[in-house]
């Protein structure tokens, strides 16, 4: 089952931290269709945030058409996205990266960056980035 992790130094609403790392579950194909989400109440004993922004991110989602309440029953993934499933080659390359830049002395916020403006450069005119 996902586990969400809330930042409450990022900068970014906690509802949107939800939808996020949603959005980010469904395009490694961690969550399927069908799947369940957390409970509102699962995520709050987990997290330690109000239930009202637990339900704020599951409305977004399913505004976005991403998941289905089924009243009495939970909040269910309706559509998947992307392809790149959490057991691509690509992740191991990336991991190799990540383990080399913080070898190099990258703080985590210089590594995310300088990830963000080579996919900038690589998917110009990209729109779902």
């Amino acid at each position: 089952m996902l586990e969400y992790r809330i930042d409450r130094r990022s900068g970014i609403a906690t509802y949107l931290q939800i939808v996020q790392q949603t959005k980010q579950a469904l395009r490694l194909g961690l969550l399927e269709p069908g799947d369940k989400l957390p409970t509102a109440r699962e995520v709050v004993e987990a997290t330690a945030i109000n239930p009202n922004t637990v339900l704020k991110a599951y409305r977004e989602l399913e505004r976005e058409g991403l998941v289905e309440a089924k009243r009495g029953l939970g909040t269910f993934i309706r559509a998947s996205l992307g392809g790149a499933p959490a057991e691509s080659p690509l992740r191991a390359d990336l991991a190799d990266w990540a383990r080399r830049a913080r070898e190099a002395g990258m703080e985590r916020e210089d590594a995310a960056a300088l990830f963000s403006a080579v996919l900038e450069e690589h998917f110009k005119g990209d729109d779902n980035v």
